[in-house]
């Protein structure tokens, strides 16, 4: 892992993979400073510990300084849906936001970044599984606003010798201590299928049962979060100036929805009932990554891979919120 006793800015670190990294930093033994304007964050997801000023991150020049060994960047929206109907509140905010912060981390002399990437960037995927050298081809402005970043990273690097890791997620899950996931609205498989079975929806809906899959669903790569927060601290330590290294982040296989609704029936004892539902536009039948650089180029293993635990892990936290909530 970092070495001990360094400073770090997070940049959206009151949400959900955000404050598990801005955790594991702490537990690693270094400062960590969380800048986050609570759009999508949640001000009791900042781990006890860190620093937290509330802001955006186009100010981040005001925050900033040469104390600061690196910067890792989580500050995005990440609605897919979103982007089409919204899609400049994505080139401000992920774009216009990365300049800022770019330029922030010029002027003070912050060289180390790791930037939380998509897999949204390739688009449709043209084989499985996907490497980090297949086209990219994303298919709204989100995944675009991303790739647009990892673009400006690149010309960052080689021009004036930023040391930047990109980590390319494919579909995260589960949660860490008090960090969970949760979204306003909820749009992801895991926390909406927990969601029929604390009894806030009546059914999960199954966009498309017909895909070139074994049971007819979409299949997806599930990454547990600690499993990612291990690996963006394994990234600092891989960030090499003038280097700007891109690497997927997955588990390797894939579980199809109807999965995933099983083994949520099975963690939580409740019955989930599916409601079928047309496919939805630009869902590809299969998204499972190659994390074959990660593991070559930052000694990442992921020791979380079993998908009953990731649902447990989010499970146990989704009834923590529950309780909190009532």
């Amino acid at each position: 892992m970092s070495n001990p006793k360094k400073k770090y800015l997070v940049t959206g670190g009151a949400g959900y993979v955000g404050s598990v990294v801005a955790q594991h930093l702490l537990e690693a033994g270094h400062a960590v400073t969380v800048l986050d304007d609570l759009s999508t964050g949640f001000r009791e997801g900042v781990p006890a510990g860190a620093t937290f000023i509330e802001g955006r991150i186009q100010d981040a020049a005001r925050h900033l300084d040469p104390s600061f060994d690196g910067v890792l960047h989580f500050a995005a929206f990440s609605q897919v849906g979103e982007s089409v109907a919204d899609p400049e509140k994505y080139w401000v905010n992920n774009v216009g936001g990365t300049t800022a912060l770019l330029a922030a981390m010029r002027e003070h002399g912050v060289r180390t970044l790791v930037f939380s990437s998509t897999a949204a960037t390739y688009g449709e995927p043209v084989s499985s599984p996907i490497t980090e050298t297949d086209p990219t081809a994303p298919t709204s402005p989100y995944g675009a606003s991303k790739l647009a970043v990892d673009h400006m990273i690149s010309g960052e690097a080689t021009a004036h010798g930023l040391a930047a890791v990109s980590l390319r997620y494919f579909n995260v899950a589960g949660a860490y201590g008090s960090c969970g996931e949760r979204h306003t609205p909820e749009s992801h498989l895991i926390p909406l299928v927990l969601q029929v079975a604390l009894g806030r929806r009546e059914s999960i809906s199954v966009f498309g049962d017909d895909y070139p899959t074994p049971d007819g669903t979409c299949v997806r790569d599930y990454i547990h979060v600690a499993d990612l927060a291990e690996a963006h601290l394994l990234a600092l330590d891989a960030a090499a100036p003038g280097e700007h290294l891109i690497c997927n982040l997955g588990n390797g296989n894939g579980f199809s929805v109807r999965e995933v609704i099983e083994t949520v029936r099975k963690v939580t004892g409740h019955p989930i009932p599916e409601t079928p539902a047309p496919r939805r536009g630009g869902d590809p039948a299969v998204l499972v990554a190659s994390a074959a650089t990660a593991i070559e180029r930052l000694g990442w293993q992921p020791s979380r891979a079993d998908l009953a635990g990731i649902v447990a892990d989010a499970w146990e936290f989704a009834r923590r919120q529950e309780t909190t909530t009532a």
